[in-house]
């Protein structure tokens, strides 16, 4: 398949045909009995290592043809925005543009250097209180690289580290006060919000040891939204239990190989009540991303 690159940059993984083909989406959507998916760019190709106004023109081109992509309603795609995160205040006049246009929020990755950098950085104070300020979406996804040489044997990438990549990324907004601070922004965590919600404890000991400097983690953790992308439902049980059922909805990361592509399945497994089966199944997202005209309403 095709394989993508800046000038000077390196290749990325080969593109997937699922990817880019909207007509086996939908096929799969159908097979699946989703009448609606909310859908995000490639992080491979968020260009957050480029110089910060060539990323903003980027950022604003992917967005433009994401919007082409999913406005007709027959495409039952919803997108979010991207934002070249590399520029705080670029990031939040591109955000205020894309909201503008349509989109509920933004995708993110977790370095917004492109391999390195973080989501707490000062430099992205201004992105944070634009999308507090537009109360907007913010879904967070782990990047590619994940930053660790430990990860290139076993295909560890997709086995752990996107999950502590996460878990890193996220547990710096908790104990910096973002969470808190940024009120009107709506987090959500991809892959069930990696290994934060088995490691709450050792989390909330931690501030007790420093909460004169640190921000409460276990308060900031109640606002977050979480998808289903944890392949066990002893896991999604456990995660609905800290968090309630008004918190999750159904994930995929659809089309990728490691992603859950009957996600309806691991919702199944779990005796739930008909509200909190429908809540997850589609309620939730629907209240979340202020989707109208989806029959999950």
């Amino acid at each position: 398949g095709y394989s993508f690159s800046f000038s000077g940059g390196q290749k990325t993984r080969p593109v997937s045909s699922r990817l880019i083909d909207p007509a086996i989406r939908q096929a799969w959507m159908e097979k699946q009995g989703i009448d609606r998916q909310i859908v995000g760019g490639w992080l491979d190709i968020f260009g957050y290592e480029l110089p910060a106004e060539e990323g903003a023109l980027w950022a604003q081109m992917m967005n433009q043809e994401l919007l082409k992509a999913t406005i007709d309603e027959k495409s039952k795609l919803t997108a979010l925005a991207c934002v070249p995160l590399q520029s705080g205040p670029l990031a939040a006049k591109v955000l205020h543009e894309a909201m503008d246009k349509g989109f509920p929020g933004v995708m993110i990755g977790t370095q917004p250097k492109g391999n390195g950098g973080n989501l707490d950085d000062p430099d992205l104070y201004p992105f944070w209180e634009a999308a507090s300020e537009r109360n907007a979406v913010i879904f967070i996804h782990p990047m590619y690289s994940c930053g660790d040489d430990r990860l290139l044997d076993y295909d560890l990438i997709n086995a752990v580290g996107r999950g502590t990549d996460t878990t890193i990324a996220v547990s710096r907004l908790l104990f910096s006060g973002h969470i808190t601070r940024y009120s009107g922004v709506k987090f959500v965590i991809s892959h069930g919000g990696a290994a934060l919600p088995f490691m709450l404890g050792r989390l909330e000991r931690h501030h007790s040891l420093n909460a004169k400097t640190l921000s409460d983690p276990i308060e900031a953790f109640k606002k977050l939204y979480f998808d289903t992308v944890l392949f066990d439902p002893a896991a999604l049980l456990f995660l609905m239990e800290k968090v309630g059922s008004d918190k999750v909805m159904m994930g995929s990361d659809f089309p990728f190989a490691i992603g859950d592509l009957e996600p309806a399945n691991i919702i199944s497994h779990l005796d739930l009540s008909e509200v909190d089966h429908g809540s997850i199944l589609g309620k939730n997202a629907a209240r979340i991303f202020n989707l109208s005209g989806c029959n999950c309403c």
